[in-house]
């Protein structure tokens, strides 16, 4: 694989919008732990291997077990996550298929037994985020690999 763009190719401020949704989201006081599984569930989605990469090493890193990330794609299955984990975990699924589910009441009304609005509104940017950062990636085809933990704090 070769990459298509380094993310240094584009004009200045290409990623300054993006960057600061990560700067607020750092500061929501949601569970970073809960944030890395987000970030995960929706890189393996969509494909990600840059994403799936960084936020594996992230994850460890804050202490997350290998178990229950190698895990991830079958949470539905496994009796290692929280109510409010797979709340979120359900709810990141909906969120990342949009173009081919909704998001249902179901899914939503269980996510909202966990978390109030702010939190849910704070859930839904993180999902949105790594969305937008796997799209990125994809299309450039950054090579994954090379990250270190906490390379962009």
């Amino acid at each position: 694989m070769e990459q298509r763009i380094a993310f240094t190719d584009g004009n200045k401020g290409l990623l300054d919008g993006l960057f600061k949704i990560e700067m607020y989201l750092g500061k929501t006081g949601l569970d970073h732990k809960l944030k890395e599984l987000i970030k995960m569930r929706a890189s393996q989605i969509n494909g990600c291997a840059y994403c799936l990469d960084m936020h594996w090493k992230d994850a460890i890193a804050m202490g997350e077990t290998e178990q229950r990330l190698y895990s991830l794609p079958a949470w539905k299955e496994c009796p290692y996550y929280t109510d409010a984990e797979r709340a979120v975990l359900a709810y990141t699924e909906a969120v990342t298929k949009i173009p081919q589910a909704d998001v249902t009441d179901e899914v939503y009304n269980e996510l909202s037994k966990h978390f109030d609005k702010a939190q849910i509104a704070d859930i839904t940017l993180a999902i949105i985020a790594i969305n937008s950062w796997n799209r990125l990636n994809i299309a450039f085809r950054t090579i994954p690999g090379d990250y270190k933990p906490g390379q962009f704090n």
